[in-house]
């Protein structure tokens, strides 16, 4: 086999493989006798279909077998060869007739990882927010958490009130008449929270249990229905329930229903929570400017291959996040194509990112240690407050490990360049929230 490297760019090259007659030869003739095994054609028992006739009438199934094989057989050899490491399937962009007794030569061009030599990464200006912990975190969160185990019970309360849950009876009436899907019986409605007809909600507050009550709402302009849009309707309602929410106590024992022996231990995991969740986000924030300063001072070509799979990895991540939401893309308007435009050029600076990274540790002799790969296990199991034994487990899997260990690096690295920096301590910054639908760059990194 001979190969020649012609080079595109310094992300592309084409390779021309020539396989030798005589291998050509040899597959040709196999290929015939495989199917000579199985070949029907009228007039001749299965097997004994002479030569000339296989030749007529599958020629094109034996060159389609043939050159796919030899091509399979040799492409991956000659990169291999040539050092060549793919990011992305070959293509093949040529290739010369079949012939018994003749070389065959196809040419295929391949996406490979640029070679770069990172440079500026020491000595880079750097800010970092001041952090210092507020207390009242966590009791905002042991709140949260207490709501979050909130029941509903009936009421020994007499009359409704905003924030109750009613169990109602309703029909309705537009001049008279009523309407499709006016009506049902025992409808849970939570008051206050607006999710009925503008006005509905405000007039069941006060009402008692077995109160009947006719209740006046005008449906909005833009309601969903065009034959209510805009209309004036009469509601019959019976209220036969009333329901509140009952919110437990921040106490022990709803430390124990989560889990824990006491407040006290859910209180310190709770700081230790939110205390490492800001210095990782104060880290984040500095993390970024870091790699916008790395990226804008190495410009190379970034493999497309390497661009739509980051694209793939960020709607992944971003979609599964939606659907924990009970939301999709294509509820935000939003289709691959779309979301590719729309995160493109994030997709470009993290692949971007981590390459130069990559580079980084291999122009320091950054490596990572079995020992901390045991260790990071330890702490995501901690973190998890799951059992070691079932983290490491999971991190058995040579292809988990494998991510793992990238990610213990690509923390060295930032380690490392931060390390290297001027890093000036800034008052924090006052930022709207981010919209939860939206990824963030260092949560897809």
């Amino acid at each position: 086999m001979n190969v020649t490297v012609e080079e595109l760019s310094s992300i592309r090259k084409k390779l021309v493989v020539e396989i030798p007659a005589d291998q050509v030869s040899s597959e040709i003739e196999k290929s015939y006798r495989k199917i000579a095994k199985t070949a029907t054609v009228k007039g001749f028992r299965k097997g004994k279909v002479p030569r000339r006739i296989l030749e007529q009438q599958y020629a094109p199934r034996m060159e389609d077998d043939v050159v796919g094989r030899l091509i399979n057989d040799s492409l991956y050899t000659a990169m291999i060869d040539n050092k060549l490491n793919p990011v992305s399937q070959p293509q093949i962009v040529d290739s010369a007739k079949l012939e018994t007794g003749k070389v065959f030569t196809y040419a295929a061009e391949v996406e490979i990882r640029p070679e770069i030599v990172a440079k500026d990464y020491a000595g880079l200006k750097l800010e970092k927010e001041k952090f210092e912990f507020d207390e009242s975190v966590v009791d905002e969160r042991l709140k949260h958490l207490a709501e979050s185990r909130s029941s509903l019970e009936v009421t020994s309360r007499k009359k409704a009130r905003e924030g109750d849950t009613v169990i109602i009876d309703f029909e309705g009436f537009i001049d008279g008449t009523t309407f499709e899907n006016g009506a049902a019986k025992d409808y849970q409605l939570e008051l206050g929270t607006g999710s009925f007809i503008p006005g509905f909600e405000e007039q069941i507050v006060g009402m008692k249990r077995g109160d009947e009550r006719e209740v006046e709402v005008t449906f909005p302009e833009n309601y969903g229905s065009k034959d209510l849009a805009g209309k004036p309707a009469k509601f019959k309602v019976v209220l036969n329930e009333i329901k509140e929410k009952v919110t437990p106590k921040p106490n022990d024992d709803l430390a124990k229903e989560v889990g824990f022996a006491g407040l006290k231990e859910l209180k310190e995991r709770i700081r230790e929570d939110s205390v490492r969740e800001q210095t990782e986000r104060v880290e984040n924030q500095m993390q970024e400017q870091m790699m916008d300063l790395l990226v804008a001072a190495n410009e190379f070509e970034v493999p497309e291959g390497m661009v739509q799979s980051q694209l793939e990895h960020l709607k992944q991540n971003f979609s599964q996040r939606l659907q924990s939401q009970g939301m999709s893309l294509e509820m935000l308007g939003m289709n691959d194509e779309g979301f590719a435009a729309a995160y493109r050029e994030m997709a470009v600076k993290q692949v971007r990112g981590e390459l130069i990274l990559e580079s980084i540790a291999a122009q320091e002799k950054i490596e990572v240690e079995e020992s901390e790969i045991e260790a990071k296990i330890e702490e995501l199991a901690q973190q998890s407050n799951a059992p070691v034994e079932q983290v490491q487990s999971y991190f058995a899997n040579p292809q988990a490990k494998e991510g793992l260990k990238a990610q213990i690096l690509h923390e060295k690295v930032v380690a490392f360049v931060v390390d290297k920096s001027e890093v000036t301590e800034v008052e924090p910054k006052v930022e709207e929230p981010e919209a939860e639908t939206e990824p963030s760059e260092e949560e897809e990194n």
